[in-house]
C-alpha cells in the first residue's frame, strides 16, 4: 500500500486503497466496520467488496486513516470523484441505491486529527477541493465529529429529509401501538383473515445461512413484479444478480442477513430483506406478489418486521432506507432518520464552490422529485 501525505501526527496515516487488493488488511478493516460509533452495512467489506467487484465503478478507492503504530483503523469509507448534482464535482463518499447511507466507518475515539486528515485526503485522491457525505444521519456520532473538526474546515448541508425507521424499546413499542391502531389495526386485520381464505398463511424471519437459500425466492418474487417488468429488479442484470448473491451469501454466514416473508400455502407473497449490523438493522429491500395486493401484503410485512424487530433484545433500532414520505412504510414505522448531503471545505476554491455545491444538490433533489411526481399514476 502506497501511504498517501501528508503525515497530520507521528501515529496517523492515511491510505486509498483499491478494495479488491490482497493487501487490504480485512481483519483491521471488519474490526472497524463492527466497532464503529454508527453502523453502516454497506462500508464493510461483507458488502462492499461484491459491490466493487460486480458494480462498482473503475478507480474507486477505500480510504483509511488508521494507527500507525498500534495498526489499527480509525476511519473508512469508498470514495471517488462524482457530480453531486448536475454540475458540481466532488470528493464523494460513495453512497448509492443500493447503498443509501453515507456514513464512513469511525472509530469513537477517532481524534479530530483522523478527521482532518480523512477530509484531506479526500480531496487528493478525487482531485477537487470539495468533500461530500451524503446520506449522513445528522442525529449521528459521525455527524458530530465532522462538523466539529474545525481545522479551517468550513461546511454546510444540503438535501435535508426524512425517512422512516422505528427505535427500540419502549419508544418503539409506543411507535407500533400508534402505527397498528384505529382504522388501520382494524383494516388490516381484516385483509389478513381475507387472506388467510387463500390458504394457509405463514409468517416467518430467516437468518443464519439459510438465508442465502431463500434469498433465491426473493429474486424470483421481485422479478416477477414491476421491477421485473421495468428492468431494475436485482435478477434482471447479471452483475446485479452476482453482487446480490454474494453479499447476502457471505453475510448469511455471519448471522448479518434476515429475512422476513409472508406465504400463502408455501407461495412467498411479501418478503422483505434486512442487513443487521452492530444491532442496528436496515431493509434493504422488499417484493410482493402483485395478485395479491389487495390484502396490502407490503404493509403486513413491514410491521411484522418491525414486531420482530422489537422482540429482539440485541436491536436498537432500524433504519427503512425508504425514500422520504414513502407511502406504504412511513404511517407504519413511526420513528425517523434526518439525513443530509453534507458538504466542506477548506481551501478558498474549496469555499467558492460550498454555495454552488449546496444549490447544485438541492436544484437535482428538486427535479427527481417533480419527475415522480409526474410520472406517478393517477388513481
Amino acid at each position: 500500500m502506497n501511504v498517501m501525505p501528508p503525515r497530520l501526527a507521528p501515529h496517523l496515516d492515511m491510505v486509498a486503497i483499491d478494495p479488491l487488493s490482497d493487501s487490504v488488511d480485512l481483519a483491521a478493516w471488519q474490526a472497524l466496520a463492527k466497532g464503529a460509533s454508527d453502523a453502516n452495512p454497506f462500508f464493510g467489506p461483507q458488502f462492499l467488496i461484491p459491490f466493487v467487484r460486480h458494480l462498482g465503478p473503475r478507480g474507486l478507492k477505500l480510504a483509511v486513516v488508521f494507527n500507525r503504530t498500534l495498526g489499527n483503523w480509525l476511519i473508512a469509507a469508498p470514495v471517488g470523484r462524482r457530480r453531486i448534482g448536475q454540475c458540481v464535482p466532488a470528493a464523494t463518499v460513495w453512497a448509492t441505491e443500493y447503498a443509501p447511507l453515507g456514513t464512513p466507518l469511525m472509530d469513537r475515539a477517532a481524534p479530530p486529527e483522523a478527521v482532518d486528515l480523512f477530509l484531506k485526503a479526500l480531496t487528493t485522491i478525487a482531485g477537487t477541493p470539495l468533500v461530500a457525505v451524503p446520506y449522513l444521519p445528522l442525529d449521528s456520532t459521525s455527524a458530530a465529529q465532522f462538523l466539529t473538526v474545525d481545522r479551517g474546515w468550513t461546511w454546510t448541508l444540503a438535501r435535508q429529509a426524512s425517512r422512516a425507521a422505528h427505535d427500540a424499546g419502549a419508544k418503539g413499542e409506543a411507535q407500533f401501538a400508534a402505527a397498528f391502531s384505529g382504522k388501520r389495526r382494524k383494516e388490516l386485520t381484516r385483509l389478513m383473515r381475507r387472506l388467510e381464505e387463500q390458504g394457509e398463511v405463514s409468517l416467518n424471519r430467516i437468518s443464519g445461512p439459510k438465508a442465502a437459500g431463500v434469498f433465491e425466492q426473493f429474486l424470483e418474487l421481485e422479478a416477477a413484479g414491476w421491477k421485473g417488468r421495468s428492468g431494475t429488479a436485482l435478477a434482471c442484470q447479471a452483475q446485479t444478480a452476482a453482487f446480490a448473491r454474494q453479499m447476502i451469501a457471505t453475510r448469511a454466514a455471519t448471522d448479518g442477513v434476515l429475512i422476513d416473508r409472508l406465504t400463502v400455502s408455501g407461495r412467498p407473497v411479501a418478503m422483505l430483506v434486512l442487513l443487521r449490523e452492530a444491532g442496528r438493522i436496515f431493509s434493504w429491500k422488499i417484493a410482493f406478489d402483485e395478485t395479491f395486493a389487495r390484502y396490502s401484503p407490503g404493509a403486513q410485512i413491514a410491521l411484522f418486521a418491525m414486531k420482530q424487530n422489537l422482540a429482539d433484545p440485541d436491536i436498537s433500532g432500524a433504519d427503512s432506507l425508504a425514500v422520504p414520505g414513502h407511502p406504504m412504510i412511513g404511517p407504519l414505522w413511526r420513528g425517523t432518520v434526518d439525513t443530509a448531503t453534507l458538504l466542506q471545505a477548506r481551501s478558498p476554491a474549496g469555499r467558492a464552490l460550498l454555495k454552488a455545491g449546496e444549490v447544485d444538490v438541492n436544484l437535482a433533489q428538486s427535479a427527481r422529485g417533480f419527475a415522480r411526481r409526474l410520472l406517478k399514476p393517477r388513481r
